[in-house]
């Protein structure tokens, strides 16, 4: 079924289908193609002209938003992992969006602490253990009407198992999983579905 429905995507620009191949040769992850297809959806629905992407690895997933994103749109874009940092700000070079993608180096923790402007929409595709930490400033930084999407949060199937039934060193990640997942769906700021598309994501309406 995922086959399928993969084979009838139209893909990208011939700079991201370059920047796909660049991230699978060199085994860096990227968000699948139907997530890919989800977020060109609700970027059309939603119409950001602000976005911040927790999780930035080669900046694949914010040369989508930008490509697809309002004309008028700018992208925060957190990093912490160092050897990744050069690759994505090279890309951005190369794409010619310097002046519409902003990667800011560090933490995430750390830095939305410090973010203070609302953003249109969010997108959480960092450490799966850290997103119910970094939920209390996202929703801080969410303006009325905007959309979480959070990636990767099925877990290739781990978070239907007991914690017993993962391996050790991945109970934290999935116990801290599962109550974000409660979190989001019993939130009274908060609309969101949970959709098994590519390794699960959840989309969130933050109500007012």
């Amino acid at each position: 079924m995922n086959a399928f429905i993969d084979s009838l995507d139209p893909g990208n620009t011939p700079f991201l289908n370059e920047i796909e191949q660049e991230a699978k040769r060199t085994n860096v992850p990227i968000i699948r193609t139907q997530v890919q297809s989800l977020l060109r959806l609700l970027l059309a629905m939603r119409k950001p002209t602000s976005i911040l992407e927790v999780g930035c690895a080669i900046g694949f997933s914010a040369l989508l938003m930008s490509e697809y994103g309002p004309e008028d749109c700018h992208i925060t874009t957190i990093e912490n992992y160092e050897k990744r940092i050069p690759v994505a700000r090279e890309n951005f070079r190369r794409a010619g969006k310097e002046d519409k993608i902003t990667l800011l180096e560090g933490d995430a923790a750390d830095i939305l602490r410090e973010l203070a402007r609302p953003y249109d929409m969010i997108f959480m595709d960092a450490a799966k253990g850290q997103y119910i930490h970094f939920l209390p400033d996202v929703l801080r930084l969410l303006s009325p009407g905007g959309i979480l999407l959070s990636d990767n949060v099925l877990q290739d199937g781990d978070i239907l198992e007991s914690r017993f039934a993962v391996t050790r060193r991945n109970r934290t990640i999935h116990s801290r999983m599962r109550e974000y997942l409660y979190e989001l769906k019993h939130h009274p700021e908060l609309e969101t579905v949970i959709l098994p598309v590519g390794d699960g994501v959840t989309v969130s309406v933050k109500r007012g």
